[in-house]
């Protein structure tokens, strides 16, 4: 089975007629880094939560490694860990104990090592025996991320992972996400931090208004809908654009000249063509650069 988690025909209504989710189909992989990406209020959290149990959908089935999420509810459970976005701990109990209870819950047996390794992995060792109150936001996520990976999950959701967290600390959750990727953990993350999808994700989807709008591989995505723009730095202003360069719809802006493009074949003959052109017309430039549409780009335009 190459899918940890199918979903078909999910939908969630609430009783005041809000409709969360609508007609979601969506299969994750094992081992892969999947981003879901949305505007607040787009269902993200509740799709999360749909499928760790949290939330019961109205209609539709969820499959865990194999198991319904209702039916075999203790089993699909067991293969989760949930990093939420609110912090949910108690202030007066210390690091490791949280930990170890959160192992426990799962019927697993103790494990120090495994714990403290944990806790090294996440910088937080040396504040094991620290209450929970004591501690910075930064590490009190780094605790909830400690609870949700104790009783080693195969699957980890983290729901905006990094609010509130500083760049290094960003840095050094990212690198513990890419090991447990590497001992084939599957991890699916939401984030309003769009260049850590572009640089962590496998695949990513984009949900709004409760719909899946679009699912592909990160890199099919900014190759189908990303741009390039190659700028031209002009020596001289131009009035008008000449005429013999209508057909490659250049925008004039300040003292540059824009072509936008995809990357497909024939483009690289299209360029020297342009390059010719410009000369023909006696348009002289001192510089040319190329810009990449990012994936922030591309996800505003998909949620417009």
């Amino acid at each position: 089975m190459n899918n940890i988690i199918e979903i078909k025909n999910l939908r969630k209504d609430y009783s005041d007629g809000f409709k969360a989710l609508s007609d979601i189909n969506l299969n994750i992989r094992k081992g892969e880094i999947f981003a879901l990406l949305g505007p607040n209020g787009a269902g993200k959290t509740t799709l999360i939560n749909t499928i760790c149990g949290i939330v019961n959908p109205t209609e539709g089935e969820i499959i865990v490694g194999g198991y319904n999420n209702i039916s075999d509810y203790k089993k699909a459970r067991s293969l989760i860990g949930l990093v939420p976005q609110e912090l949910t701990t108690d202030a007066f109990v210390e690091v490791i104990d949280t930990v170890r209870f959160s192992r426990g819950l799962f019927g697993k047996p103790k494990n120090d090592k495994l714990i403290n390794s944990m806790l090294r992995d996440l910088s937080l060792l040396d504040k094991k025996n620290n209450k929970i109150m004591t501690l910075s936001g930064g590490m009190k996520r780094r605790v909830m991320i400690a609870k949700a990976l104790a009783h080693e999950p195969r699957i980890l959701f983290l729901d905006e992972p990094t609010a509130g967290v500083d760049v290094q600390l960003r840095e050094s959750m990212w690198n513990l996400v890419h090991r447990l990727k590497e001992n084939g953990v599957t991890i699916i993350l939401t984030t309003h931090y769009i260049e850590e999808a572009e640089k962590m994700a496998d695949r990513i989807g984009v949900i709004n208004k409760g719909k899946i709008i679009v699912v592909d591989e990160k890199d099919n995505l900014m190759k189908k809908l990303g741009k390039k723009e190659l700028i031209i730095e002009l020596i001289e202003p131009l009035p008008v654009i000449p005429d013999s360069l209508s057909s490659f719809y250049l925008k004039l802006k300040d003292n540059q000249l824009i072509y936008s493009f995809e990357e497909k074949h024939g483009e690289n003959h299209r360029l020297s063509e342009l390059l010719n052109l410009l000369h023909n017309n006696q348009v002289k430039f001192k510089d040319l650069k190329t810009m990449q549409t990012s994936l922030e780009d591309i996800f505003v335009t998909l949620v417009k």
